[in-house]
């Protein structure tokens, strides 16, 4: 358990004083501009206080029509500054390491919100029209300007969201993808955009900014033996400081039959990292699981709904026997833990995880 505990450097920026990120979890607690709000401020302030080596915020889209769900945070505009800059100055203050995670949502994005969303090639299934090149290079663009407004906000990094199913993972994909333009075709060329983000990074933001990159290797035509390669570039190339793996399940088998007949997990913690640090995620939810991955070969370890249930997780797993609150908690808990309304109403939606009125 004690590496748990131990300081995590990292090649750009400063140590994580311990092995615990808080995951970027969706809140719905922004206002509809995009602005922070007082509920998100003092939801993440409040995981910094708690011990977490370095807070994430939820995914903040990097343009207006990549808005991936209500509430959503924004880093696409100057009007977003003063609350990035209160938020990442606090989180500072508390003692962790302050991250913000640049996101689009591609053809996930609601019409509701969004209008007709976008995505790398026409998408039938979801009405999404496919990007001009040009309009590419501004995806591109814009999410390097969203680092860089990160950066004069004041916080120590971010992590480029390219899983899940949402825009650069949409890219990843060549059931989505279909371009036949230099950003389709082989893997290289669709991770092409992935690449060019970090480029962009590296070379507007100061040395010392630190850069991570979220993948997940299944769902949303996502073939394991492409992300694979995808990371093991990432990993070899040394540009990014983090790679984040986002497994739904630590535990899991692959899904491809060809890969099954061991974890999911250990595809990546065999791959050479270099300098470049390696997390996971996925059901992390006990301090015995966090040292087992740790075990398992992973540098750090992403806290989602454990970070929800107890917003001092990080201090209350010195106790190797601490073991969060069962499910499903009453929704006084939630508030007593620092969820706003809307977060509170959102979790009650999650089968099983809030008491029903």
């Amino acid at each position: 358990m004690a590496d748990l505990f131990s300081p995590m450097t990292l090649a750009h920026g400063p140590a994580m004083k311990n092995r615990f990120m808080l995951a970027p979890l969706t809140n719905l607690q922004s206002h509809p501009d995009g602005r922070l709000s007082d509920d998100e401020f003092r939801w993440l302030t409040k995981r910094a206080e708690g011990g977490f080596g370095l807070v994430m915020t939820c995914a903040a889209h990097v343009q207006a029509v990549g808005q991936g769900f209500p509430g959503q945070l924004g880093v696409f505009g100057d009007q977003h500054l003063e609350g990035l800059t209160r938020l990442a100055t606090a989180i500072k203050a508390a003692g962790s390491v302050a991250a913000l995670q640049l996101h689009h949502a591609g053809n996930r994005s609601p019409k509701e919100i969004v209008g007709t969303p976008v995505c790398p090639s026409d998408d039938p299934e979801t009405g999404a029209r496919g990007l001009s090149l040009v309009e590419v290079e501004q995806l591109v663009e814009d999410f390097v300007a969203a680092a860089v407004r990160s950066q004069q906000a004041g916080f120590d990094g971010v992590e480029i969201h390219g899983a899940h199913g949402y825009i650069l993972a949409q890219f990843l994909s060549a059931e989505i993808n279909k371009r036949e333009d230099r950003y389709g075709g082989s893997v290289e060329n669709r991770a092409r955009i992935v690449f060019e983000i970090i480029d962009g990074v590296r070379a507007r933001c100061r040395p010392d900014f630190q850069l991570g990159l979220r993948l997940s290797p299944e769902r949303f035509g996502l073939k394991l033996g492409e992300i694979l390669e995808v990371a093991q570039s990432v990993l070899t190339d040394g540009r990014i400081d983090y790679l984040d793996m986002s497994l739904w399940d630590v535990f899991k088998e692959p899904i491809e039959d060809a890969y099954k007949g061991r974890s999911l997990m250990s595809y990546f913690t065999a791959l050479e990292r270099g300098a470049v640090r390696l997390g996971v995620a996925g059901k992390v939810t006990s301090p015995a699981i966090a040292g087992q991955m740790l075990d398992q070969g992973a540098d750090y370890v992403l806290i989602g709904r454990a970070a929800i249930l107890h917003h001092d997780f990080p201090i209350r797993a010195r106790d190797a026997a601490f073991t969060p609150i069962a499910l499903p908690v009453p929704a006084q808990h939630l508030v007593n833990e620092g969820l706003g309304p809307a977060f509170v109403t959102y979790m009650s939606t999650w089968p099983g995880f809030v008491e029903a009125a």
